[in-house]
């Protein structure tokens, strides 16, 4: 499922010369309780980003990385839940906390790009989540699991997102990784594993638009930059031309 972090600093200013202008406004963001109303597509001409990998891939290292070195250009999309918030947690950056009711109607309004039921509670994706970031001028991140890939790859989200996978070098070295956390049992690794190899047979089969082999932790973290390079400029030169 998504992470529920939302990332709201500000992008900083880059003064590269061709940089160019915002072609297309932005329309005015609407309210998440109504996921099918129509909205300007002006205000999704960047794609959102689809990325998936393994526990001990090391994506959440390389995104890290990533909203480090440009601050504000990136936020999570915050799922829906109907679990109850847990200490610390606020309503609307760590989920959105909706009734079961709220949640199935969501579904019947088709209003969920994925979701799933986990341990009795229900956790979903709203298309009106990634509407919200995307016409909030940030680059929208959707972290998700295979089956989130393939219901998403389902979805008539527009513009289609962007699809990108990351992948240990292998799998003795994945199981390396886990291991040296000291967190899995040997049920729960195997379970992982077996997990990753479903997802590592997906990407194979050619369902992401970008595989990153993570061997080299800067060489990875260069590859996913130039994936997204362009689409950082043009949100840096709008920010730029709002005096942001």
């Amino acid at each position: 499922m998504l992470r529920s972090v939302a990332l709201l600093r500000r992008c900083p200013v880059v003064f590269i010369s061709d940089l160019q202008p915002r072609l297309l406004q932005l329309v005015l963001p609407v309210t998440l309780t109504r996921p099918t109303r129509a909205m300007s597509q002006n205000a999704l001409s960047v794609q959102p980003i689809v990325i998936s990998g393994p526990s001990g891939s090391g994506k959440s290292t390389l995104l890290n990385k990533l909203f480090a070195e440009f601050p504000g250009c990136f936020a999570f999309s915050v799922s829906h839940t109907t679990r109850n918030p847990r200490p610390g947690e606020v309503n609307g950056k760590d989920y959105h906390f909706v009734t079961k009711e709220d949640f199935v109607k969501l579904v019947e309004e088709s209003g969920f790009l994925e979701h799933a039921q986990f341990s009795g509670n229900m956790y979903g994706t709203s298309k009106q989540s990634v509407r919200d970031i995307s016409s909030s001028g940030q680059l929208c991140v959707l972290d998700v699991e295979i089956n989130g890939v393939k219901s998403i790859k389902q979805s008539d989200l527009k513009p289609k997102p962007r699809f990108i996978f990351i992948k240990p070098p292998s799998m003795d070295e994945l199981r390396r990784r886990l291991q040296s956390r000291g967190t899995e049992t040997e049920d729960s690794l195997k379970k992982r594993l077996d997990s990753t190899q479903e997802a590592m047979d997906y990407a194979d089969s050619g369902a992401y638009d970008h595989v990153i082999v993570n061997n080299e932790l800067e060489v990875a973290y260069e590859h996913l930059k130039g994936i997204l390079i362009a689409d950082i400029h043009k949100i840096q030169a709008d920010k730029l031309k709002k005096g942001q």
